[in-house]
């Protein structure tokens, strides 16, 4: 089982800075939108996210 888990990380383990920047506001985002049981489309959110890290 740890051995999968390590493959799924891996990714983002080897990923450059400006990715794992992207992978963490996407995750904390959802976080938030979970814990306010919020479920509208996030899809807005998220490309803002990544223009922002692209600038």
């Amino acid at each position: 089982m740890q051995t999968d888990q390590n493959d799924v990380m891996e990714p983002i383990n080897t990923a450059p800075p400006e990715v794992k920047e992207i992978i963490e506001k996407v995750w904390q985002l959802e976080k938030r939108r979970l814990a306010q049981k919020c479920f509208s489309h996030i899809n807005d959110d998220i490309l803002l996210i990544i223009k922002e890290a692209v600038k």
